[in-house]
């Protein structure tokens, strides 16, 4: 299905490089980031008062290739029990035999250059992210997962910003950390997201008719994107079955995205001394770019990403101004706490059914702004 050395050598020849830095200043960079995730863990865990990890691991700091190596790593885990069921579905094929060998292998490097392409346009933008899904260690234990932040695009923005850089790496740093502590605070969390994305990669409709209807809509998608409509790819390629199931994990993800975007805002001045110039200058980052950049971002849901962020920041500063960081932590307990789709448009609702009634009062016009 998918050729993944492809994908790794498309992906690390076509990312762009970085901002130049001498030898001493890139070590320098590295070394304060993985000072900065360790003291962004404590403050992270101060404020939330989740039981995340005493000691963890610093962070892994990474420049854009292997950034790219690690999502590549993490995808073959994840895809592969629908590589599975694609492999027992297909069988011999309609060319049979050799032939089919030959179908599959070019189309798998296909499929493998435009992962690439994928992943080198994301190479560049991403400035951190906690990695669930990680190939089993050498003893054969999977591991829980791994903080990673990509050293070249934090110094790049911090650049392009204008900003004080150890409040911007700080920042970066506690979203990043809020999201280790989301995963390895909570239990059940990690395994309910894996077990949704298995079921969503495991309802795709293999029927040859069906899916030549997805590329179609697909091929539209790109179309209205470029026109500048809403559509993207996500949206076009999903089943029936699958809009249910994304439901439910763009519900959670808006959740934790929303979380880690309020903590590195809410934990305070006397830690980020520039936090707020630092917010409305990004803010301003994340709305601007070209109109070819605009398309691309439509085009792969990263703007639909941008939306998670504002409405799972507006639920939680809404649910911490009405019940409070121990009535929030709820949302924690259990599948059944997380909020739906409707309930972080409306807080109300989520605090009615978790919390409990007597917890709803008028919030407070700051803490229900966008």
């Amino acid at each position: 299905m998918i050729d993944w050395n492809v994908a790794v050598q498309a992906g690390t020849r076509l990312v762009r490089p970085g901002p130049q830095v001498s030898h001493a200043e890139a070590h320098e960079v590295v070394a304060e980031l993985r000072e900065l995730s360790k003291l962004a863990h404590g403050h992270v865990r101060d404020f939330t008062g989740m039981a995340s990890e005493l000691d963890p691991a610093p962070a892994t700091v990474v420049d854009r290739p292997g950034w790219i190596r690690a999502n590549v790593d993490g995808f073959r885990v994840v895809l592969e029990p629908l590589m599975e069921q694609m492999t027992e579905r297909s069988g011999a094929g309609p060319l049979g035999g050799a032939g089919n060998v030959v179908v599959q292998a070019v189309g798998s490097r296909v499929t493998g250059m435009q992962v690439g392409a994928i992943l080198a346009y994301m190479a560049s933008r991403v400035l951190g992210q906690y990695e669930l899904f990680l190939p089993p260690d050498p003893t054969g234990r999977a591991p829980t997962g791994r903080l990673t932040l990509v050293a070249p695009n934090i110094v790049h923005v911090e650049q392009e910003l204008g900003v004080e850089t150890r409040d911007f790496r700080l920042w970066v740093c506690l979203h990043e950390e809020t999201h280790r502590a989301q995963f390895t605070g909570v239990p059940w969390l990690r395994e309910y997201v894996q077990d949704q994305m298995t079921q969503f990669l495991l309802a795709s409709d293999l029927d040859p008719g069906v899916m030549l209807d997805r590329i179609r809509d697909a091929a539209e998608a790109v179309a209205d994107a470029v026109r500048g409509g809403d559509a993207n790819l996500i949206d076009a390629i999903q089943s029936p079955e699958q809009r249910k199931i994304l439901d439910r994990l763009t519900a959670v993800m808006t959740l934790v995205e929303g979380h880690g975007d309020y903590v590195m805002d809410a934990v305070g001045p006397e830690v980020v001394p520039s936090v707020q110039q630092i917010r409305s200058r990004f803010q301003g980052r994340r709305d601007g770019g070209s109109r070819l950049d605009k398309t691309i971002r439509r085009l792969l849901g990263i703007d639909l990403k941008m939306k998670q962020y504002a409405e799972g920041s507006r639920f939680v500063r809404r649910v911490v101004a009405e019940a409070g960081m121990s009535g929030f932590n709820k949302v924690w307990e259990s599948p059944e706490t997380l909020p739906t789709h409707d309930e972080i448009k409306e807080p109300a609702l989520w605090i009615s059914r978790v919390v409990g009634p007597h917890a709803i009062d008028t919030a407070p016009p700051e803490a229900s702004e966008a």
